[in-house]
């Protein structure tokens, strides 16, 4: 009886705080059928429906790492639009942040990054099914950040200009060679193969992704073009002319940057030139981001996330010199709102196909990550380098080739 009346009390003072301070679209509703505003709205636009009372103490340090826990394990309910419950979920974060004094307490995170510690952990991600991808993604299956050119492109157009955009970056010539790291199901590798006469090698550590690329390649008829192997980036021989990296650092951890941007210049022909694509933080400090846990947990196990300040000094520090740095924000936002629309379109499908707890894991995954990269909590960037102390006679004195020169062989 001590317990709930603490409890209640807590609750009360909760609900009064966050109705004077934030002020919050949103009704709350407990598993007894009681009803609370949590803001001065008279039809709020969200209704967060407490299932049981083991989920209160989740609610009272409202966090990204807790709401996200409690929506997960369906201890609580959201509905609504989801990008008002997205930005509901950050302004309750916000809110829970200000109560305690400042930022709320973050676990370090150390992972080790084995071979097979990286492998179970894409497994873990990619090989959902490729049927789940295919709800969502564009008819290409390319599972990262769009290029926008006019801003107004459907998705499967965006995807194509960001190959497109990527190639023409590195120079990729007729018959050069090609290393694309994490090739996803081949998208990159087709395209470099098809339009720009590229040999490409495309390599994943997904089961799925490597049957499904490897069947695209022989549909097309380019197995005599491009090899699709499943292959760790540690255990690549040979050196290449290009090499492309789009998707694939998020998953190589901090401390093994210096070492992966090195094996990347080992494998670099000499005058060749690489990019590496990849999802970084605006903090420079080490401090993991609210909702970290969550995505280490449920999406994507062992993932780290770099600032673009440490990604340019261990690129340097692994014999690489970066020359040219793009940032893509804001095109990595407009991609992730096409996937949660399209995730929206096809709920009953892929609850259907992978239950209940994992539709709900991508739903929150895919909205959260759209509000994340609007609101530059987590950004992108292209960087294309070559070897460190080259001459670079080979490097166009302006930009200009990347927009007005596309150089592939067929549209």
């Amino acid at each position: 009886m001590f317990f709930k009346q603490a409890l209640d009390k807590q609750l009360d003072s909760w609900i009064a705080d966050l109705r004077e301070h934030a002020n919050l679209p949103v009704k709350l509703r407990l598993w007894n059928g009681s009803e609370y505003p949590l803001g001065r709205y008279d039809k709020p636009n969200v209704t967060l429906t407490v299932r049981e009372a083991g989920a209160l103490p989740l609610l009272l340090t409202p966090s990204l790492d807790n709401l996200g826990e409690a929506y997960v394990q369906e201890k609580i309910d959201l509905d609504g639009k989801l990008t008002d419950i997205i930005d509901v979920g950050y302004r309750f974060s916000a809110a829970a942040k200000r109560r305690a004094g400042g930022a709320l307490a973050k676990v370090a995170r150390h992972f080790t990054h084995t071979k097979q510690e990286d492998k179970n952990a894409i497994q873990y991600h990619y090989d959902v099914s490729n049927e789940f991808y295919s709800q969502w993604l564009d008819p290409g299956m390319v599972y990262s950040c769009a290029y926008f050119e006019q801003g107004n492109e459907d998705l499967a157009t965006a995807q194509r200009k960001k190959i497109d955009h990527i190639l023409t970056k590195i120079r990729l010539q007729p018959d050069q060679t090609l290393l694309d790291i994490g090739c996803g199901w081949g998208a990159l590798v087709l395209r470099a193969a098809e339009k720009f006469g590229g040999r490409c090698v495309g390599i994943t550590l997904s089961q799925n992704q490597f049957d499904l690329a490897t069947a695209r390649v022989r549909a097309a008829g380019l197995s005599d073009r491009i090899e699709i192997r499943l292959q760790d980036y540690r255990d690549i021989s040979g050196t290449f002319d290009r090499i492309t990296s789009v998707g694939m650092f998020e998953h190589v951890g901090k401390k093994n940057l210096t070492a992966y941007f090195g094996r990347m210049r080992e494998l670099l022909a000499d005058n060749g030139v690489a990019m590496n694509h990849g999802i970084t933080v605006p903090d420079p400090s080490d401090a993991p981001m609210d909702g970290s846990t969550f995505m280490d947990r449920y999406v994507f196990p062992q993932g780290e996330l770099p600032h673009i300040g440490l990604v340019l000094k261990t690129m340097q520090e692994g014999g690489l010199e970066a020359f040219d740095v793009e940032l893509l924000r804001r095109h990595y936002a407009q991609t992730l709102r096409h996937w949660a629309d399209n995730f929206e379109a096809h709920s009953s499908a892929i609850r259907d196909m992978v239950g209940e707890k994992k539709y709900r894991i991508w739903r929150v995954y895919l909205a959260g990550c759209a509000h994340a990269f609007d609101t530059d909590t987590m950004s992108i960037y292209q960087v294309v380098c070559h070897k460190a102390g080259e001459p670079s006679s080979g490097i166009p004195w302006s930009r200009r080739y990347i927009y007005d020169h596309p150089i592939g062989l067929n549209d």
